[in-house]
């Protein structure tokens, strides 16, 4: 191979120092190289030291032990007293002597190793304008990487009059280091261009550069070069490669590599291995590990923070004590990313009382310990203890980072802290951490869940590089704050930007289920056969539900017919029979799924009684009851209660449930008192259901279903005195019923209706129709006319619970659907029987299918008839 010379050409490097961009189509950083030209200070530099001014030896007589400057400041880089030095230094500019370059290389190795900026920049100050010699300019290259600015780096590099390969070397592993991989490639490009051969050093710097986009091709190239240049058997640039291939994801290659090596390091033992847990291949890495402790190898610090973390992932208790007392053999037993690692790892296996007692042992707790702690609390369920935690951190002065502020948002979501959530995103706006999706992604959970959904939208129109986590989280935010309709906008916005996941389709689907939207429902379960997402754990149970929720039981059955090994689609089917009130179905089926070996579990029994109930299946029900533990070995709990106190007072046993709650072994909760309430307000058991609501009043004030079923407990019985109350209670506290809203999808589109809302286009028709039909009901004395033109109490009461907007949907679909077209409406309340009244009515006159699913329950309507015989609606009696 020809030799190569190491002198750049002057005229063979095109780098324009105010002109120093390169293209860099995959780096998520910009690089901006400012104009760095001033006036340059009146003194010389020079390499050999001759002469000394006389004015300046005596100038210094006084104040050195020595007559030389230059060798003053030697001197005092020497001994480490940087500060002494640039005063020395500003005082000789002053009188305009002459600097030797030896005494700059010691300036800028000083500012290098004491990271000093601002001494970096007086040091550069005064030779920006003269052209630097190789070593002078490898000396202020080395300083300017190492402070991570890559702009006078580059200007330095621009100024140089020789560059050698360490050069070279020094600003492409700035570039790779600083995440600016598109930029070193094209310097190492540039480096053979002008004829200057890599060495050992090299490689390491841009195959690091490779792993980091990840560029699998370019890797290749570089190996290519490694072979060419005969560097295949150097142990670090096999290393490199290793580490390459493996955050590429090409393993095999990194193996192969591994396996040839003659002579192997702790490094290569550690690169291979964690580019095997990097991977997922978590056994093959253990293996290694073992392999590698057979051969005599020790693990040093990084391989048992990397196993440990390996063991985290797979969840093995067992491995994870043994690797627990091997490294407390060991002496760097005592660093902190141990015991950090050692934390998480308890954290994962649920053994957090473990994780406690060694982040107690822990002497110097950095932020990594008390986040793992933090963590480990809210990820096993003590919330409480999680927020204790970062307040105790908060008090040892402890700064949070990203993660901790992730973290503690969790907890306070799942305590429902909202005024703490607003508290830390305060401190990550301080802190500049809410730049991190992460922190964003949390705080869009947060403010979902806690009803402040204007906030989470907010939050996640600021996110610059929007991930799935973010879409979904602001997807499942809008359905659980009953805006579903918009979810489904988002959710075709994402589609441009991103594809979903599994977790997305389930949120999605639960949106389009709310809502009735048939049509995307099917989009989207075709959107998961096309994509091959069809197994992917709960999706297809998601499907299955979103059939049953929309009331089409044909295509629920064939989702089914592929889940019948697994209890959830079961339950999934049984809860869909109970919405019908077909307890005599659910419960042919629970027969049908005992025979079939899948075992029940609580929530199995929980969707029989309530199907029992809707049913008035009272003995059926109150066996299912008695032999869930006898029979199945599971414990009733207070829901199961609930539905039973619900089966018998449906029935009319209202004295019966009240007994039944008396018995219990456990106190009741708020659903149990509701349901017995609900029973009250049925079969006008007056004294009975006030004591139903003052339990249900003592423990919670602020749920808004609760002070809905009081109103319709006292309004059935002519209280409206204490209606009026507990209205004036509700706007006291800042409660209020969500506005009556219906959906119907016609021709693939959702359209909403409003209760009292005439905005729609289509509104004056809709009225006209609903007034023709009034008319006929007046014609024909039909009592929902009655209750809808003459009881003014009962009209206000129904217009607060129940709004009438399926009125409207259904009017809009008879317009715009073929005669004879089933008509499918959702909405978010109670059906009032006004409303129950006026579709029967409509269904006999259009003689079609109507079918309306409340908060609650199915109605179908036919011929003037509905499947619920007139029981399940608000109002019923």
């Amino acid at each position: 191979m020809a030799a190569v010379s190491a002198k750049t050409p002057t005229t063979s490097l095109p780098l324009d120092p105010q002109n120093p961009q390169f293209s860099k189509p995959h780096s998520s950083k910009s690089l901006i190289f400012p104009h760095i030209f001033q006036k340059s200070h009146l003194f010389s530099l020079k390499k050999i030291h001759q002469n000394q001014n006389s004015i300046l030896n005596s100038s210094f007589s006084t104040s050195t032990p020595t007559t030389d400057p230059n060798s003053h400041i030697v001197q005092l880089c020497f001994k480490n007293e940087l500060e002494e030095a640039i005063g020395f230094l500003k005082s000789i500019k002053e009188l305009h002597g002459t600097i030797e370059e030896e005494t700059f290389v010691a300036l800028a190795r000083l500012c290098e190793f004491r990271r000093a900026s601002n001494e970096a920049c007086e040091v550069f100050s005064c030779v920006r304008m003269a052209r630097l010699s190789l070593r002078l300019g490898n000396a202020l290259l080395g300083m300017f990487v190492r402070l991570g600015n890559l702009g006078d780096a580059w200007f330095v590099f621009g100024k140089m009059e020789e560059r050698d390969v360490f050069s070279w070397n020094v600003l492409i592993g700035g570039y790779a280091k600083n995440g600016y991989f598109d930029e070193a490639l094209d310097l190492y490009q540039r480096m053979l261009w002008v004829g200057i051969r890599p060495d050992v050093y090299t490689f390491p710097c841009v195959l690091r550069t490779c792993g980091g986009l990840p560029d699998w091709r370019m890797g290749r190239e570089i190996h290519g070069h490694v072979i060419r240049f005969c560097y295949e058997s150097e142990i670090d640039v096999v290393n490199a490669l290793i580490t390459m291939y493996v955050k590429c994801g090409d393993v095999c290659s990194a193996r192969v590599l591994f396996d040839g090596m003659s002579k192997r390091d702790r490094i290569s033992w550690n690169a291979m291995i964690a580019g095997y847990f990097e991977n997922g291949e978590f056994l093959e890495g253990l293996m290694l590990f073992s392999s590698m402790r057979e051969l005599g190898f020790y693990p040093d610090l990084m391989t048992m923070t990397s196993v440990i973390s390996a063991c985290e992932a797979i969840g093995d208790e067992r491995l994870g004590r043994a690797l627990h007392g091997y490294v407390s053999r060991m002496e760097f037993y005592s660093d902190v990313s141990v015991h950090n690692s050692l934390i998480q790892l308890y954290s994962a296996i649920g053994c957090w009382e473990e994780a406690e007692q060694i982040f107690d042992r822990i002497q110097c707790k950095d932020v990594v310990s008390w986040t793992a702690m933090i963590s480990a609390y809210e990820s096993n369920g003590f919330q409480e203890k999680a927020v204790k935690m970062y307040k105790m951190m908060k008090l040892e002065g402890v700064m949070p980072d990203e993660i901790t502020i992730a973290s503690v948002l969790s907890a306070c979501t799942s305590l429902g802290l909202l005024e703490m959530g607003i508290k830390l995103q305060e401190i990550a706006e301080r802190r500049g951490l809410i730049s991190y999706v992460i922190v964003s992604n949390t705080l869009i959970d947060l403010y979902s869940k806690c009803n402040c959904i204007d906030k989470a939208l907010e939050i996640f129109h600021r996110i610059p590089d929007k991930n799935v986590i973010s879409w979904t989280s602001i997807i499942l935010g809008l359905r659980i704050n009953n805006r579903s309709l918009e979810a489904l906008i988002f959710f075709r916005e994402m589609k441009r930007h991103q594809d979903p996941n599994s977790v997305t389709i389930v949120s999605v689907l639960s949106a389009c289920s709310r809502i009735g939207a048939l049509m995307c429902g099917k989009e989207i379960h075709a959107y998961v056969l096309r994509n091959g997402m069809a197994f992917h754990g709960f999706l297809t149970n998601a499907l299955l539900d979103f059939y049953v929720r929309c009331g089409r039981m044909a295509p629920a059955l064939n989702l089914f017919n592929t889940q019948k090994e697994d209890v959830t689609a079961w339950n999934i089917l049984l809860t869909g029979y109970a919405q019908r009130g077909q307890g005599a179905l659910a419960i042919e089926r629970f027969d049908e799924m005992i025979t079939s070996g899948v075992r029940p579990d609580e929530i199995t029994f929980i969707s029989l009684l309530r199907a029992c109930s809707r049913s008035g299946l009272v003995t059926e029900g109150l066996d299912f009851l008695n032999s869930m533990e006898s029979k199945y070995c599971i414990v009733p709990n207070l829901k199961h209660y609930a539905c039973v106190v619900d089966l018998l007072g449906r029935a009319g046993l209202v004295d019966d449930a009240y007994d039944f709650i008396l018995s219990l072994p456990v106190k009741p909760d708020n659903a149990i008192w509701g349901a017995l309430l609900n029973a009250c307000r049925i079969h006008r058991k007056v004294e009975l259901g006030e004591l139903a609501a003052r339990n249900i009043l003592e423990t919670d004030e602020r749920s808004v279903g609760y002070y809905v079923l009081l109103c319709n407990f006292y309004s059935d019985n002519g209280r409206w005195d204490e209606v009026i109350r507990l209205r004036k209670i509700m706007i006291e506290k800042g409660l209020t019923i969500d506005p009556g809203c219906s959906w119907i999808e016609v021709k693939g589109n959702v359209h909403a209706f409003l209760s009292g809302d005439n905005l729609h286009p289509q509104s004056k028709e809709i009225n006209a129709v609903l007034e023709g039909f009034y008319e006929k009901m007046m014609a024909a004395h039909h009592s929902g006319s009655e209750r809808y033109r003459v009881n003014e109490v009962e009209d206000s009461k129904a217009e607060i619970f129940c709004g009438h907007s399926e009125r409207q949907a259904i009017a809009f679909g008879l317009i715009n659907t073929a005669p004879g077209t089933p008509i499918w409406v959702t909405k978010n309340l109670y059906m009032c029987k006004g409303c129950h009244d006026t579709i029967k009515f409509i269904s006999e006159v259009v003689r079609r299918e109507i079918s309306v699913r409340d908060t609650e329950h199915f109605h179908h309507f036919k011929d003037g008839k509905c499947t619920c015989a007139d029981e399940n609606y608000l109002g019923e009696t």
